[in-house]
């Protein structure tokens, strides 16, 4: 038996020897190794979502089409031009292009294929605000999730305030068409680098001549840019039908100022393309809050079970 000297006495008289300890001690520390391992490990994973964002491949593109893209006069689009399934695109050489050409290959392909299932995933999301037959115009919108029965129509000026919140979105629900007026336009402040902007059309979308516009348009059926309207920060997605563009720019990152010259950003979030609320994954901070508490309350439940013993 070991000497006295060696042993502790707990506050409540149980006497545990220096074995039982030290085992109990490393058996805590290999628990909290592991609760490290894992908070790293959701961290990485939620950083990576983040990076891609919901858009996937489709978010390496600033206009896609499904059948064709056809361009009328001088047009910049930063970002990959493309199409899938259809291969045609007219009046290319009108085009400026930062990114590349895809059409009908892999990676539009699959650009498609993730649009979609940005737009199925944002589509279900829940507890929307009704805006049914109301004008977007002259409205100052927080984030959340925006709906419209059948069409949405912006005559004048929208501002849509992210009030600084980290992974906040706008996402607007539209049964049938979105049309803007001539001259129409989109006011995006106070965003984050994970702020993201979606337009989810149920059939076709018509920006007027001259529209300002902020965000991602994913149109089930196609996309029309009427003479100067332009797509400061975002993109045009055409699921199922044509993207028609005609002297417009587009541009899927404001890193220089949209590179349309009008010094606006999208505060790194690379075109608006962020936003939470598509995973159960919690926030690192929060899992680890949460497996902390498990590391530390450990060792006293192993305390009190000693001491009932």
């Amino acid at each position: 038996m070991a000497p006295v000297s060696q042993f502790k006495i707990s506050p409540r008289g149980t006497v545990l020897a220096p074995s039982v300890r030290s085992a109990s001690i490393v058996r805590v520390k290999r628990i909290c190794a592991i609760v490290g391992a894992i908070v790293g490990a959701v961290a990485c994973l939620s950083a990576t979502a983040s990076a891609q964002g919901p858009l996937g491949a489709a978010q390496q593109f600033g206009v896609l089409g499904a059948t064709t893209v056809t361009n009328t006069g001088t047009s910049f689009v930063n970002g990959n031009l493309g199409v899938a399934p259809g291969t045609a695109i007219t009046g290319l050489g009108g085009i400026t292009l930062t990114g590349t050409v895809h059409q009908n290959d892999a990676l539009a392909l699959q650009a498609q294929t993730d649009a979609s299932s940005a737009y199925a995933a944002l589509a279900a999301l829940l507890l929307p605000t009704d805006l049914s037959g109301q004008n977007l115009g002259g409205l100052t919108l927080t984030p959340g999730v925006y709906f419209f029965m059948s069409s949405a129509q912006l005559t004048g000026n929208v501002t849509l305030d992210f009030q600084g919140l980290t992974n906040a979105r706008f996402v607007f629900q539209i049964g049938s068409t979105l049309t803007t007026a001539s001259n129409a336009s989109v006011t995006v402040q106070n965003g984050s680098s994970n702020s993201g902007l979606y337009w989810l059309v149920g059939t076709s979308a018509t920006l007027g001549t001259g529209t300002d516009f902020w965000g991602n348009i994913l149109a089930d059926q196609s996309i029309t840019l009427n003479t100067g309207a332009n797509i400061v920060c975002g993109r045009a997605i055409a699921l199922h039908a044509a993207v028609t563009m005609d002297g417009n720019k587009v541009s899927n990152n404001c890193a220089n100022g949209g590179d349309l010259g009008t010094g606006h950003i999208d505060f790194g979030s690379l075109g608006l393309s962020g936003g939470a609320g598509l995973t159960t994954v919690p926030e690192p901070s929060t899992f680890a809050l949460l497996l902390g508490a498990v590391c530390l309350a450990l060792p006293m439940m192993r305390r009190r079970r000693t001491v009932a013993a």
